[in-house]
């Protein structure tokens, strides 16, 4: 689709918002409830397009529940002939612009907190995976949401287009977006021209500190699972690797151990662990930083080029030694490559962690308590995991802070969907 289908899409979406706004909180639960019973019955089906239906799920549920917990509030007024009432509204039409990585999650994150707030959306998936997003749309319509309430702009090769309008349209009042820091900066300004509400989830650069009074058996199962995670394509996945020198080697050669005995492949195979890259030119990046980092010095201790054969396959990699300005430190890799960096003290690796500017998501273990509180306050992040390398949850609220973007989403994610107006009654 184009400009044209993306003006008609928004026109619907302005048309349907007259009436959708208008239900009742409970009525939107109701369909909510119905939307999210549909995915779990659908799960062999929609794990077949992509392997996070329960996770996806888990939003629709999530925020038909916040749907009925909208509440104002009633403010004392120093006088006595008013009253200060304070009331939700949902704000409008709403864009919302998806990933690859998280084709089906990514979406109800943010539909359901729309659905529930009362607005209307837009949706425009990646043009790399399209399919669970129209799915849902088909149980959307099977669970009773009006037309005109969801609707989706697919495209390929005219995606510029199309998210310039989603932005500066000025019938949409709100935009939320998931994508890379550099795309997020454009659509920011294209948006600013009709002071649009905006929430971005952006690029990270997650540090996992691993300190010398670790369990190191759970950090190395935290690291794997933080950083291998969908073949390490994930925003709040471990980028760089931080141990103490004191267990560096050992929290290396466990780590290796458990990644050699991975088995790339066929997802529909029971055997497999780990899928392909999305494309060629996300084999190419880990390459370029596996290549990088050795050249400056860094030891290569598994994997460390693609996999023989069809598809945009690449070895789980490890690194070790890994120089503080190799590309891997300085960038999201967004691929199987563990980069692993040795470290005295706790100052020295807070300043590393923290040197970046991007604060999306940060991982430690430690058993000091103290040490704990320390440095979960010290990270320049929206989210740290402290003795776990899994934080993504519907019930909290997910974003960062610098440029890994503004607002949140999950948890009182409805809020970012809602305008709040005040009313004074006088004359009582």
């Amino acid at each position: 689709m184009g400009l044209s289908e993306t003006k008609e899409a928004i026109d619907a979406a302005s048309k349907a918002f007259k009436t959708w706004s208008r239900t009742t909180a409970k009525e939107r639960h109701d369909l909510l409830m119905k939307f999210y019973a549909l995915m779990k019955e659908h799960d062999d089906d929609l794990s077949r397009l992509i392997g996070e239906n329960a996770y996806s799920a888990s939003f629709l549920e999530w925020f038909a529940e916040e749907a009925v917990r909208t509440y104002g509030e009633v403010i004392p007024s120093p006088f006595s002939n008013t009253r200060n009432v304070v009331i939700k509204q949902p704000i409008g039409v709403v864009s919302i612009l998806t990933p690859w990585n998280f084709p089906s999650a990514m979406i109800t994150r943010k539909l359901g907190a729309a659905l529930a707030a009362g607005c209307t959306a837009v949706i425009k998936p990646p043009s790399e995976t399209p399919f669970s997003c129209l799915a849902l749309v088909e149980l959307a319509n099977r669970a009773g949401i009006p037309p005109g309430v969801i609707n989706v702009v697919t495209t390929h090769g005219n995606i510029a287009d199309v998210g310039r309008e989603l932005c500066e349209n000025p019938i949409v009042k709100k935009v939320s977006f998931t994508g890379s820091t550099p795309v997020a900066k454009m659509l920011y300004k294209y948006a600013a021209g009709t002071m649009k509400k905006m929430s971005i989830e952006a690029g990270g650069n997650a540090p996992f500190i691993v300190f010398d009074d670790a369990d190191i058996g759970a950090a190395v199962e935290g690291a794997l699972a933080c950083k291998f995670r969908g073949s390490g394509q994930t925003c709040v996945c471990a980028n760089r690797i931080y141990v103490h020198s004191s267990i560096y080697a050992e929290f290396a050669s466990r780590l290796a151990e458990k990644v050699a005995a991975f088995k790339v492949g066929d997802g529909f195979e029971k055997s497999t662990t780990h899928g392909p890259l999305i494309h060629e030119r996300a084999v190419e990046k880990v390459q370029k930083h596996v290549d990088d980092a050795v050249s400056r010095g860094a030891q290569l201790v598994h994997g460390g080029k693609r996999l023989d054969g069809a598809g945009s396959f690449f070895a789980p990699t490890i690194l070790a030694d890994v120089p503080a300005d190799a590309l891997v430190c300085q960038e999201e890799t967004f691929g199987p490559l563990a980069a692993l960096t040795k470290f005295e003290t706790e100052e020295e690796v807070i300043k590393l962690a923290n040197d970046t500017p991007v604060g999306l998501a940060g991982y430690f273990y430690s058993r000091d308590v103290g040490r704990v509180w320390r440095v979960a306050e010290a990270l320049e992040v929206g989210m740290v995991g402290t003795n776990t390398g899994a934080i993504s949850q519907a019930v909290i609220p997910f974003g960062g802070v610098k440029e890994s973007g503004l607002g949140r989403e999950g948890s009182h994610g409805i809020e970012e969907y809602m305008n709040t107006k005040y009313i004074a009654f006088g004359g009582l």
